[in-house]
C-alpha cells in the first residue's frame, strides 16, 4: 500500500500541471467598418497635428495661402516675409491697407482713392446730408492737395479759399503726397473747432497761415433771386440728392411770377451725382436729345438721352468758372450742346472721368474711375475743360491773397500783405495813396476811413475785426458788380431791361 502511495507521488510530480484561463472577448466588425474607423482616426489626427503646429507657440511650418493667381505670388512673399522677419509684430489690417493704398496710387488717377472705414464714412456723408467741416471740394494733383471750390457760405469761402489754392499743412502737419480722401480725414472736424492751413496761391506768393473755425456745412445746393427784367438767376452749388428737387421748386416759383429767361450759375460748383446733373439737365433738353455720352472699358460710348416730362423752353445762359468741375460740366456742355445756351465766364475745371463707389464688408470703400464721359457732340473736355462762348474774366481784385487777421499790420511795416491790403482799400474807394507794399500815413487814413464807416475803433491799425471787415467788402463788392452775371444776363435781354 505504501508502495501504491509512492507511485502515486511520483506520477503526480512528474505530470505538469496547466493554469487553465478564462476565455478573452472578442469584437466582430466588418471590414467597411474598419477602414472608416481607421480613415477618421488618421484624419482628426493630421488635424490636430497641423492645428498645434500653427498656433502653438513655437511654429513649426509656415502655412501659406494658396496662391491661384501668379500675379500675387509676390504680394504674398512680401507679406510672409514681413510676417515673419521684421523686426516687432506689424499689424495686418495696417499692412493690407496699404497694399490696396499701393495699388490705387498706382494708377496715378486723382479721382480714384481706397478709403478705409473712418474715411469712407465722412466722404459718404458729404454728398448726401450736412456735415461739419470747412466746406471746401478739394483734390490731389501733382502729390499736393488742391482747391477745386469751396462750398457757397462755407468757413472755407467765407476765409477767402478760392479754387487752385494748394493746402500745403493742416495743424503744422504736411500733407503733401496725401490722397484726398486722407486730407479730408484731417481737414474735417466737429463744429466750432479751429484747423490750421498753410495755403498757398499762384506760383511765387508767399505761403500764409491761415485759421478756419468748422462748422455745420448745410444741404441746400440752390440758390435763386430774381433780377431786372425777370431773369431768374440760379447758382447750383453742388450736385447732391436732393439738388434736383429744389431747383424744380425754384423754377416753379419763378415760372409762376413771370421768369423770362435763366442764368444759371454754375460757378465753383465741384460737382457731385451723375443723376443729379441728368434729372437737371432733362428738364430742358427736348426729349430724344443727347444729354451725355458714357463710354466703360472697351465699349462704344452710350448715349443718354432726355426723356419726357415737365420743360422749360425759355432763354438760358450759363456761368462757369475754373471751379466748375464733374457733374457741373455735364450741365454746362448739355445746355450748350442740346439747347443752343452760351457759356460765359473763364474754362472750366476739365474733369471728364466718372467714378464708381463700391463699399467692402468691413465698412472700407474702392472709389476709382469706371470710364469717360463726352459731351452731346462726343467731345471729351479732360483736362481742357469747356471753352466759354464769351470768356470773361474776374476783377485782378478777386485773386488777391488772403489777410492774417491775426497779424498786425501798422504804419512802418513793408510786405506783399501791405500791399494787397492797399489795392483792396482802393477798390473800396478809401484812397490809401500809392499802392507800393509800405504802410504810410495814407494807408493808415484809409483804414480810419474804413474802420470809421464800419463803426469800429478807428486805431489806424488792420488786424483782427477790420481785416474781416475789409475782406468782407471785397466779397460784397464783388457780388455786386459781378461782371459774369452782368454779361450773362445782358446775353438774354439785349441790353433792355
Amino acid at each position: 500500500m505504501d508502495e501504491q502511495k509512492k507511485d502515486d507521488l511520483e506520477q503526480q510530480e512528474q505530470t505538469p500541471q496547466v493554469e487553465v484561463k478564462p476565455a478573452g472577448q472578442f469584437i466582430q466588425m466588418k471590414p467597411f467598418k474598419f477602414i472608416m474607423l481607421m480613415f477618421f482616426t488618421i484624419l482628426i489626427t493630421a488635424g490636430l497635428t497641423i492645428f498645434a503646429l500653427t498656433f502653438g507657440e513655437k511654429k513649426v511650418v509656415e502655412v501659406k495661402v494658396p496662391i491661384e493667381r501668379a500675379e500675387f505670388t509676390k504680394l504674398y512673399e512680401a507679406f510672409d516675409m514681413l510676417k515673419s522677419k521684421y523686426y516687432k509684430d506689424i499689424e495686418d489690417e495696417k499692412v493690407v491697407d496699404g497694399a490696396i493704398n499701393g495699388m490705387f496710387d498706382a494708377l496715378d488717377d486723382p479721382y480714384s482713392d481706397f478709403m478705409v472705414k473712418d474715411e469712407a464714412e465722412k466722404f459718404n456723408t458729404g454728398l448726401s446730408s450736412s456735415f461739419q467741416g470747412i466746406g471746401a471740394e478739394i483734390q490731389e494733383r501733382n502729390g499736393f492737395i488742391t482747391v477745386v471750390s469751396p462750398i457757397k457760405n462755407s468757413p472755407a469761402e467765407k476765409a477767402g479759399l478760392l479754387p487752385k489754392d494748394i493746402i500745403l499743412t493742416v495743424d503744422g502737419k504736411s500733407i503733401q503726397g496725401f490722397s484726398a480722401s486722407e486730407a479730408v480725414a484731417l481737414i474735417r472736424g466737429e463744429k466750432g473747432t479751429p484747423v490750421k492751413l498753410t495755403v498757398k496761391r499762384g506760383e511765387n506768393a508767399e505761403p500764409i497761415q491761415l485759421t478756419i473755425v468748422r462748422d455745420d456745412i448745410p444741404v441746400e445746393t440752390v440758390y435763386g433771386e430774381m433780377l431786372d427784367g425777370d431773369i431768374a438767376h440760379i447758382q447750383i452749388t453742388s450736385f447732391s440728392e436732393q439738388t434736383a428737387d429744389e431747383l424744380e421748386k425754384i423754377l416753379a416759383e419763378y415760372e409762376g411770377k413771370g421768369m423770362k429767361g435763366i442764368v444759371m450759375d454754375l460757378r465753383q460748383n465741384p460737382g457731385g451725382y451723375l443723376d443729379a446733373a441728368l434729372e437737371i439737365s432733362n428738364l430742358f433738353v427736348a426729349e430724344g436729345k443727347p444729354i451725355v455720352q458714357v463710354q466703360e472699358k472697351d465699349e462704344e460710348p452710350a448715349i443718354k438721352n432726355a426723356i419726357g416730362g415737365k420743360k422749360y423752353n425759355l432763354p438760358v445762359t450759363v456761368l462757369v468758372d475754373s471751379g466748375s468741375a464733374s457733374a457741373s460740366e455735364i450741365l454746362a456742355a448739355a445746355l450748350s450742346e442740346s439747347v443752343g445756351a452760351k457759356i460765359v465766364g473763364e474754362t472750366s475745371f476739365g474733369k471728364g472721368t466718372v467714378q464708381n463707389v463700391t463699399p467692402l464688408k468691413d465698412g472700407s470703400n474702392l472709389k476709382f474711375t469706371t470710364g469717360k464721359w463726352l459731351t452731346p457732340k462726343g467731345n471729351w473736355i479732360n483736362e481742357k475743360g469747356i471753352e466759354p462762348d464769351v470768356k470773361v474774366p474776374y476783377p485782378s481784385y478777386a485773386s488777391l491773397p488772403f489777410l492774417d487777421a491775426s497779424f498786425e499790420m501798422k504804419e512802418g511795416l513793408q510786405s506783399e500783405a501791405v500791399k494787397a491790403a492797399e489795392e483792396m482799400l482802393e477798390v473800396l474807394g478809401y484812397e490809401p495813396g500809392k499802392v507800393d507794399g509800405v504802410f504810410d500815413q495814407y494807408t493808415e487814413r484809409a483804414v480810419k476811413k474804413l474802420q470809421a464807416a464800419s463803426k469800429l475803433e478807428e486805431t489806424g491799425v488792420l488786424t483782427g475785426e477790420t481785416t474781416y471787415t475789409l475782406m468782407d467788402a471785397i466779397r460784397t463788392k464783388m457780388k455786386s458788380d459781378d461782371p459774369q452775371l452782368l454779361k450773362a444776363k445782358e446775353l438774354l435781354t439785349g441790353g433792355k431791361e
